[in-house]
């Protein structure tokens, strides 16, 4: 074995979007483009000789052959150690787990989260800082200027490592320790939650369905609800990792969870059905004909935290995503206590936690998490649920319309326009922006403006400010219409539309999503045309 230095030259584009960067698979498979974006992490890190790095992924295409890659990479850096997952799976908020609990310096997860695989897909890398969480904008920044600079790279030229066996190896002076992807996690779950309790739920005869996607959270799902807590044989579905997901999208809504939304729509129903994504940090909770929206998730996990051991202190604050609706905040107001509003992207709930200012975290697009790790968590989210339905014995609908008539209703919906014309995007938005100095005291179709602006955010730590953040169209009875870019796609833009709209009558709260937001719909297109900037007559996925 030996070390060798490699010529190269910047490769354009290679800056880290919300989290991470991501592209096709056939870019990063390019002569390269990997070597370079790693040496960049590397050299933006610093000194890197001693230290133990976490590495894993989803298991998607590519992701095996990165793997090796890294690992060579990293023993060139110096690094003592390597903390892998066994077969190269990790899921995102277990690589947050093993870094805070061996006490690493960082990890890299190999992963585009929701985003399709395969060979035609899309692959990703991110880093992760010390305290576990994703790394913060001033380091991703300093990763990409690196990337533009690059001359070099360091490389091994060991040979590849079985990745499948569990013990250790070793490159140059690092050792390589295959570790089991689930045990660490597994652990720290059972410190969170009531186990006992959930047992004997499914004793008693509770029905489940888990839809793993063919993604990452599969094996954790079937250790910890089929092996450890009971749940029957056969309710997690789809629970085997494949490289291409199975052919479908594994991002956990109504749309792309079409097998899990059937069988909780049959009329032989489980009582309680959950999905997760590709790199397992996100969730979504349906009961029997019944589904929960993610803001409305966060909230009533907020309101009922104290029944679960881990959570039995109370809360220190709850943070939310801008986008996500305002449910969570009526329940802070409640319990007395903070509610934070963050640009979309897990990196910004980070100094919140670790300053022990909030200790749930929440975002609309099926992202739920809390102090235990910095990452969102979909397991852990699915968990909390069922020692919630094991506390309260109640059923998901239950549960949720208690929370309405307490609370009211916060009707809420995210449409999705994807894969449009870039430049076209960026025109749509930069034509509301022109708009946002004059709509406060306007009536639009009904609704008087209170509030229009482009959502900036000061971080109450740190003071590090984030603008552009999306645009805010706030109307005096609190209604809402968002307007932002997605930062996690590989090709053309993805325009996210968000409408909100707060009902505390009861007697008003059964009213299909999309009539109740009708009205905010048409002011939103009237606003920002959206049919005839992107020309779509529609939303390629409403949520």
């Amino acid at each position: 074995m030996a070390i060798q230095i490699i010529n190269t030259a910047p490769i354009a584009g290679q800056q880290p979007g919300t989290s991470g960067l991501r592209k096709k698979v056939g870019q990063f498979s390019q002569p390269q483009y990997l070597e370079n974006f790693v040496q960049s992490v590397f050299d933006t890190l610093g000194d890197c000789r001693g230290q133990t790095l976490v590495l894993g992924g989803d298991g998607r295409y590519y992701n095996r052959t990165a793997i090796q890659t890294v690992l060579r990479m990293a023993a060139a850096h110096g690094y003592a150690r390597v903390l892998l997952g066994q077969g190269g799976i990790l899921s995102t908020p277990a690589v947050s787990c093993v870094i805070r609990k061996h006490g690493a310096s960082g990890g890299i997860i190999l992963s585009a989260s929701h985003n399709p695989g395969g060979p035609d897909g899309d692959f990703g890398i991110k880093y992760n800082i010390g305290n576990g969480g994703p790394a913060p904008e001033k380091l991703t920044e300093a990763m990409f200027a690196r990337t533009q600079a690059i001359t070099e790279y360091r490389i091994s030229d060991a040979a590849d490592i079985d990745l499948d066996a569990p013990g250790l190896a070793r490159i140059e002076q690092m050792s390589v320790e295959v570790i089991d992807p689930v045990a660490d996690y597994a652990e720290l779950m059972q410190r969170l939650f009531d186990f006992d309790a959930i047992r004997a739920l499914f004793a008693g005869g509770l029905r489940i369905c888990f839809d793993g996607m063919h993604a990452v959270s599969g094996p954790y799902a079937s250790a910890i609800l089929e092996g450890m807590l009971g749940a029957p044989k056969g309710s997690v579905i789809n629970g085997v990792p494949l490289e291409d997901f199975g052919g479908g999208h594994p991002d956990p809504n109504p749309v792309n969870a079409q097998e899990l939304i059937a069988r909780m729509a049959s009329d032989d129903a489980p009582d309680f059905g959950a999905a997760s994504d590709g790199d397992g940090d996100r969730n979504m909770i349906v009961g029997r004909r019944f589904d929960v929206t993610p803001s409305d998730s966060l909230a009533i996990l907020a309101a009922h935290a104290t029944l679960a051991p881990g959570y039995r202190a109370g809360l220190k604050g709850i943070a939310r995503s801008m986008p996500t609706s305002g449910a969570a905040d009526r329940v802070a107001a409640a319990l007395g206590i903070p509610c934070f509003e963050t640009p979309t992207g897990w990196k910004f709930f980070g100094n919140l936690l670790d300053a022990d200012m909030a200790t749930l975290c929440g975002e609309e697009s099926y992202g739920t998490g809390s102090n235990h790790v910095r990452e969102k968590d979909g397991v852990w989210a699915v968990l909390f649920w069922l020692n919630l339905l094991a506390a309260k014995r109640q059923s998901v609908e239950e549960i949720v319309r208690a929370h309405w008539a307490t609370h009211g209703r916060n009707y809420y919906s995210r449409h999705d326009y994807e894969d449009i014309d870039s430049a076209g995007a960026a025109q749509l938005m930069e034509a509301v922006r022109a708009q946002l100095a004059t709509l406060p005291g306007q009536v639009v179709d009904g609704y008087t403006v209170a509030l229009a602006d482009d959502f900036s955010y000061t971080d109450p730590v740190d003071g590090a400010v984030a603008g552009k953040q999306g645009i805010r169209i706030i109307m005096t009875d609190g209604a809402r219409i968002v307007l932002r870019l997605s930062g996690t796609g590989t090709q053309g833009a993805t325009l996210r539309l968000y409408l909100e709209r707060y009902e505390a009558d009861v007697a008003r709260h059964d009213l299909p999503t999309q009539e109740a937001l009708a009205g905010l719909i048409g002011v939103a297109e009237r606003l920002a045309q959206i049919r005839q900037r992107t020309g779509r007559d529609a939303p390629t996925v409403t949520t």
